[in-house]
């Protein structure tokens, strides 16, 4: 019962972070920024996913490496699952003008699954072991080295030609265009879209140490527990 109280609340978390950067991942954000145009960078799943590393950090710190890598574990299926039925369901509901093919929905569920399982796991440990310098050392480091993981394996294993294998390219994605929108210099939409991705994922991992502070300090005392 102890057990299952342990985990109740940061699996709850993790899993409505990721069934909601699922959803908001196929809308992009039409805004407009000195000329950006945000809608060919950006979507709504930017801002929601990298709040998954606030919550493993903050797992971490309470219960320690164990049990937040377990949290993990279960993310990684919310991840894969959610990106195979995610997508259908918003189309069958009218919620969505595309249907997504078999293949490219398999190709974006096995890049979202391995970049959420390699990038959280690398957050893990990179925590676990500055957990005792300043506060904000360790939640700041591993957020920001899964994040740079997170974003190289998922933009790769989706997009690259050289994994085709896992599935059907997508023409959109490899077309050339102005880097960002706004650069002379070209490069396939998806290399455009990695490098919004980041930077928002940069902010959000900023912005959380305020939480992660907060929290920590009222509802989370340390208690170490095997690695």
């Amino acid at each position: 019962m102890a057990s299952a109280r342990i985990y109740a609340l940061p699996i709850a978390a993790m899993a409505a972070i990721v069934l909601a950067s699922n959803v908001a991942v196929q809308y992009p954000v039409f805004a407009e920024i000195g000329g950006l145009q945000l809608a060919d960078l950006l979507t709504f799943g930017a801002f929601t996913y990298p709040f998954a590393f606030l919550v493993t950090d903050l797992t971490n710190r309470r219960y320690g490496p164990r049990v937040a890598r377990r949290v993990v574990y279960a993310g990684f299926a919310a991840a894969v699952v959610c990106s195979l039925v995610v997508p259908p369901v918003l189309y069958d509901l009218g919620l969505l003008g595309f249907s997504t093919t078999a293949d490219r929905l398999f190709r974006i569920a096995v890049a979202s699954g391995c970049a959420f399982l390699m990038a959280q796991l690398l957050d893990v440990a990179v925590f676990n072991r500055l957990r005792q310098d300043s506060w904000w050392r360790a939640p700041a480091a591993s957020s920001l080295s899964g994040s740079v993981l997170d974003t190289v394996t998922f933009f790769s294993l989706a997009f690259a030609p050289l994994f085709v294998f896992l599935g059907a390219n997508d023409g959109f994605a490899l077309e050339s265009a102005p880097l960002l929108g706004v650069f002379s210099l070209e490069a396939p939409r998806w290399v455009s879209w990695a490098i919004g991705d980041f930077t928002v994922k940069l902010a959000i991992a900023v912005f959380a140490l305020i939480p992660y502070r907060v929290i920590m300090q009222r509802f989370m005392p340390y208690r170490p527990q095997p690695a």
